[in-house]
């Protein structure tokens, strides 16, 4: 297997992974070792400087016994991508000091600093701790929900100032590692990695949208009775899309929109972008229209990944509303 993270960016890459305990932290990690990092977890973030130290300084004064000065050699920065895994466990965890090293870090022109935070609602973690009977390292005298809320605090500082942040609350395994590689996998990227979704208003909106887009004006399938049950993937439903009158104009403006956008996004150096359309329900207007900009984007050269949040959930009047909608 080729190696795709050589570049002739001198610099040493560095990328730095928390996030929430039982989120995905060591998914993410596996992934990057097989794409060819150094992944290293649970690293003791106060040794982070001797680690990767600066070019020319091959060791550092460390104390004898005896008082006497030794010389401890220390990693000399490497052409191989280095990626950090570190949370609540690790020793020496303080999210301000944490802050102020990579600060510093970043500064230094030897090395290309990535943050990447690793997030998940708090259902979701109070699922999978209950599905795995697994003990949150925050427990002790706490339920597993307070543990969450404890860690989620503890954590807020570096989630705010992550420039990567993964939200796996609907992601399965191989969802975040497909993220995961996209993000990480080529050292020269020609467009952010892109993901388009739909999702359902009525259902809550999705939290980490880059750009989102309401389908709510076209005419709702779902008062169609034989199209009521079925979603934007069936042919009859697209057709019935299609005809509305302002579908194809509005269609055209978001397409224009986007392919004028995302060269700008990839001129910043953002790497992911998250396009959503949402409906009602999630299950029609959205998803045809999700459908249809994925295939645009690719007959441009773009390589999105296409997610349906509410694809599965259940047609009802209640989440449709009114049929004026």
């Amino acid at each position: 297997m080729s190696n795709s993270t050589v570049s002739s960016d001198p610099r040493q890459r560095l990328l730095l992974v928390t996030g929430l305990a039982g989120a995905g932290k060591s998914t993410a990690l596996d992934v990057l070792e097989d794409l060819g990092w150094e992944a290293i977890d649970n690293f003791p973030i106060r040794m982070l400087e001797r680690l990767v130290a600066e070019p020319g300084e091959n060791s550092q004064d460390t104390p004898t016994p005896s008082g006497t000065p030794s010389r401890t050699p220390s990693r000399t920065p490497s052409r191989t991508p280095l990626a950090i895994g570190f949370d609540s466990r690790t020793r020496g965890f303080v999210p301000a000091e944490i802050i102020t090293l990579i600060k510093k870090m970043a500064a230094r022109g030897d090395l290309a600093l990535t943050f990447m935070f690793i997030d998940c609602k708090t259902s979701e973690l109070e699922r999978r701790y209950n599905e795995t009977r697994r003990r949150h390292p925050m427990a002790q005298e706490r339920t597993v929900q307070d543990a969450i809320a404890a860690e989620r605090e503890l954590l807020e500082p570096l989630r705010r100032w992550a420039e990567v942040v993964i939200d796996t609350s609907a992601l399965s395994a191989n969802e975040l590692q497909t993220q995961v590689r996209g993000l990480f996998g080529k050292e020269q990227r020609a467009e952010p990695s892109l993901t388009v979704s739909s999702f359902g208003f009525a259902r809550g909106m999705p939290p980490l949208a880059d750009l989102v887009f309401d389908m709510r004006f076209l005419d709702n399938p779902h008062w169609i009775e034989a199209l009521r049950e079925k979603t934007g993937l069936d042919e009859e439903v697209g057709a019935h899309i299609r005809k509305d009158p302002a579908f194809g104009a509005v269609f055209e403006q978001i397409r224009s929109l986007l392919l004028t956008v995302l060269p700008r996004y990839a001129a910043q150096g953002k790497a992911y972008v998250h396009i959503a359309f949402g409906c009602t329900g999630g299950r029609h207007r959205s998803v045809f229209t999700a459908e249809g900009m994925a295939k645009a984007l690719r007959d441009e050269g773009f390589s999105p990944t296409v997610r349906h949040r509410n694809l599965k959930s259940r047609a009802t009047d209640t989440i449709e509303g009114t049929n004026e909608s």
